[in-house]
């Protein structure tokens, strides 16, 4: 398993929700490849919560969409958009009872578009949420010129 580098740190403006390290109202994520996928373990804090001690469903959805993200720049040495969400939240997310963890992989690759599977999984080990997230994918020299991709040397 390797930690994964965020290369964006170093281009003036970023301020990423998901994976900012620096946005004090962000999630903060931090992520490792691990074989064919990406993983995360992401503690959840109580300002995000929906329902009383359960992580607001939005939220799990922008978790997922973001590792999906990362497993397009790492895996596949591009960047994209996100298309579609297909998000299936499975029951509740506590966030009170300790970290999450997130794994992605990419179930298929269709010309531009790419389809990652990503599952949530409650601290206790139970599945609290999964989905195939669809990312339209850039040719690696629009990724670098349009969404500022650093390149895979740079994770």
């Amino acid at each position: 398993m390797r930690k994964l580098l965020n290369p964006y740190r170093q281009v003036e403006g970023y301020n990423c929700f998901g994976c900012s390290p620096n946005n004090e109202n962000g999630l903060r994520m931090e992520f490792f490849e691990d074989g064919d996928n990406i993983i995360c373990d992401w503690e959840p804090r109580g300002f995000l919560q929906g329902y009383f001690n359960v992580l607001h469903g939005g939220i799990q959805a922008t978790l997922m969409d973001e590792i999906a993200a990362w497993l397009v720049q790492v895996k596949l040495k591009t960047a994209g958009m996100t298309s579609k969400l297909d998000v299936h939240l499975k029951r509740p997310v506590p966030i009170n009872e300790g970290p999450l963890h997130l794994v992605a992989r990419l179930q298929e690759k269709r010309r531009n578009l790419a389809d990652v599977w990503v599952e949530l999984y409650n601290p206790d080990g139970s599945l609290g949420a999964e989905g195939l997230i669809t990312y339209y994918t850039f040719r690696e020299e629009i990724a670098r010129e349009k969404l500022s991709y650093p390149g895979f040397e740079k994770f």
